[in-house]
């Protein structure tokens, strides 16, 4: 979720600004201001630094951890079934639930130990596709470091806040 008193760039503010970070992969984010509030989220596709596709979209009202998992779900649809890729998340709260929480709520019959699992049908339709394409690694990536594709990402997320 983009700070107030950081300035939301648009997207090709972004590409003329940055240049360091990872250069292949599938970047992703979502907010909501407030949160929740309206939101946004995007799937922004890249290959030797180059933009290959980008989607985004928004949602009248939201949270910032459903605009989260709703970028993560496309990204994964996004991306081919057998070609290696690292689909990059500012959001460790979804890193671990897909790749540390998930196998187990799935083999309690999607409970938790300590309560409902907020977002649920978003966290399932994800871990499935997690399962699905093997050939992805979900990372967590830092956000507003200047990484160049993750801040195109936020800006493209960001896009209802203009």
């Amino acid at each position: 979720m983009p700070p107030f008193n950081r300035p939301q760039l648009t997207p090709e503010q972004v590409l003329a600004r940055y240049r360091k970070g990872p250069t292949t992969g599938l970047f992703t984010d979502g907010s909501a201001t407030p949160n929740p509030g309206p939101g946004g989220w995007s799937a922004v596709y890249v290959v030797d630094d180059e933009l290959i596709d980008s989607m985004s979209g928004r949602e009248p009202h939201t949270t910032n951890n459903r605009m989260e998992l709703t970028g993560l779900i496309t990204a994964y649809r996004m991306a081919s079934s057998t070609m290696p890729l690292t689909v990059f998340t500012d959001s460790q709260l979804c890193v671990k639930t897909v790749n540390e929480w998930a196998a187990s709520w799935a083999r309690r019959g999607w409970r938790r130990k300590d309560g409902e699992i907020k977002n649920l049908e978003l966290v399932q339709e994800l871990y499935a596709l997690s399962l699905e394409k093997k050939n992805l690694t979900l990372q967590w990536i830092r956000a507003h470091d200047g990484s160049r594709w993750n801040e195109y990402a936020d800006a493209l997320a960001g896009d209802y806040l203009r």
